[in-house]
């Protein structure tokens, strides 16, 4: 395995191989974790050649987001991917990837604008723009997300169809720990009474799921479970459509740490 910094390096590196293997693509922003890890997995089993970006990307941060405490562990980032079979990571520092000077956005739509982009005017703009520069730099023949971050991943799959990107994207479901509660980088801030009041949030969801079954409100089901626990303050909990998926969709926040999570009333990944 390889760890490269710079653009130059990373394109020098596939470019020997673009025409004769397949190239698929793990955007992360490190503190890698068995949710990554199954991204990376899924991704070796389709393509001859692996790539991981490892990039905390400020353009996606509002001012007071957690942006200086979210996790870094480069040593343990790349023990783990290496075991993985990662071929290449890409770990650029900001100034590779946001020069001086920089100055063109990917701008977007309504898909933007609901759950987490009202909640954090922005954030989308710059997901979008730094998967963008990732897609154009690695140029993959599939890119791999996961279902935890399912509005992301939606606003990636239509700038992907908007813009004519040539690439394949796949989502795999939310991995969890053992207690239910979706695998997150950001999961380590949280203390021991933190972490089992969040274990409310899949709860919630599981609690929505039925209620959409039987033919209720799924979002009032979720925040009953919600606001039955003192130790969460909710940021959202809502329906909403994603493309073609139907989701009960929530952020949360324990102590510090804000918590993200979504149930699939209606739709698949794909």
């Amino acid at each position: 395995m390889r760890t490269l910094d710079t653009t130059a390096g990373i394109r020098a590196a596939l470019a020997p191989h673009r025409r004769t293997r397949s190239i698929g693509l793990a955007p992360t922003m490190g503190a890698l974790h068995e949710g990554h890890l199954s991204l990376i997995r899924a991704a070796r089993a389709e393509n001859d050649l692996v790539v991981v970006s490892v990039f905390v990307n400020p353009a996606q941060f509002g001012p007071g987001e957690d942006l200086d405490r979210y996790p870094r562990d480069p040593e343990q980032d790349g023990r783990l991917a290496a075991e993985a079979g990662v071929d290449l990571v890409f770990a650029p520092p900001v100034e590779e990837l946001y020069p001086p000077g920089f100055d063109t956005w990917v701008e977007v739509g309504e898909l933007g604008r609901r759950l987490e982009g009202a909640a954090r005017p922005g954030h989308f703009r710059g997901v979008a723009t730094v998967c963008l520069k990732l897609f154009s730099i690695v140029r993959p023949d599939r890119a791999y997300f996961g279902q935890k971050d399912l509005q992301q991943a939606t606003v990636v799959e239509r700038m992907v169809r908007d813009l004519d990107l040539e690439l394949e994207l796949r989502v795999l479901p939310t991995v969890r720990d053992a207690d239910g509660l979706a695998l997150s980088s950001r999961n380590v801030h949280l203390s021991p009474e933190e972490r089992r009041a969040a274990l409310a949030l899949p709860r919630a969801l599981e609690a929505g799921l039925a209620a959409h079954r039987d033919g209720g409100d799924a979002a009032a089901a979720a925040r009953a479970v919600l606001a039955a626990e003192r130790g969460l303050a909710a940021d959202y909990v809502e329906v909403a459509r994603l493309d073609g998926r139907l989701v009960l969709a929530a952020a949360v926040r324990a102590g510090r740490t804000r918590l993200i999570d979504n149930a699939i009333l209606e739709g698949a990944l794909r």
